[in-house]
């Protein structure tokens, strides 16, 4: 029998309570705000004024909102996410918080289209196949600027690994990908923009081990031209 549903069933997203629990916790404002994010919102808040949209791509549940709102940025916030499950957590608990549940929508980069002021986009397309596509996308739907992190480095290096972190009796790999910086860089200005890399606050720099494997976080600026 030929199913439809091969994409949830294979996705490490949908296979960790653990996952789910930490991110229902940080739509309930219980767990720290991830340091990612807030560097994310200084980096963002001197280009956006009120009213401009904030596209979070990859938003799992997103509680990017919350960071937001604690920068006093009023911009209409849209998150997507692949994962069914991580969006549902989401459209359960931040209405409470002011994010009516449609602005979470389950969307992959590939069906993406439209246009938004800004798009911040972390820790997505290190676990995905590969980035030339899904960043063409972002840099297409973005108006103003895009706020992007990722595993970058020196020198390419591409993986996919059973993730031992997930649920009992998962047996699923994941793509951990660290991409050469450099060639990130001249992609985004190919595509008429300007980038600025920034170092990452959470790791200064140096390696973080996730599910056993060295991530090389890096924050890219990049600033339509």
């Amino acid at each position: 029998m030929i199913r439809d549903d091969g994409w949830t069933r294979n996705s490490i997203w949908e296979h960790s309570a653990t996952v789910r629990d930490l991110y229902a916790r940080r739509c309930r404002q219980e767990a720290e705000e991830m340091t990612c994010a807030a560097q994310a919102v200084r980096l963002l808040a001197p280009y956006a004024a009120p009213g401009d949209t904030v596209l979070d791509v990859g938003c799992g549940s997103g509680y990017f909102f919350h960071s937001l709102v604690r920068a006093g940025i009023r911009a209409d916030y849209v998150g997507i996410d692949a994962s069914p499950g991580l969006i549902a957590i989401g459209r359960q608990e931040m209405p409470a918080f002011g994010l009516p549940a449609e602005r979470l929508r389950v969307l992959r980069i590939d069906d993406l289209d439209g246009e938004a002021d800004h798009v911040v986009c972390m820790n997505v397309l290190s676990n995905i196949d590969n980035y030339h596509r899904p960043l063409e996308r972002l840099l297409k739907v973005g108006r103003k600027t895009l706020i992007l992190r990722e595993s970058l480095a020196d020198r390419a290096s591409c993986l996919y690994v059973r993730d031992n972190y997930l649920d009992d009796g998962v047996d699923l790999r994941v793509h951990v990908n660290t991409y050469d910086k450099a060639e990130v860089l001249a992609f985004i200005r190919a595509a008429g923009w300007s980038p600025t890399v920034v170092e990452d606050e959470r790791t200064n720099g140096k390696p973080e081990m996730i599910i056993g494997y060295p991530h090389h976080w890096t924050f890219i600026v990049a600033v339509r031209s």
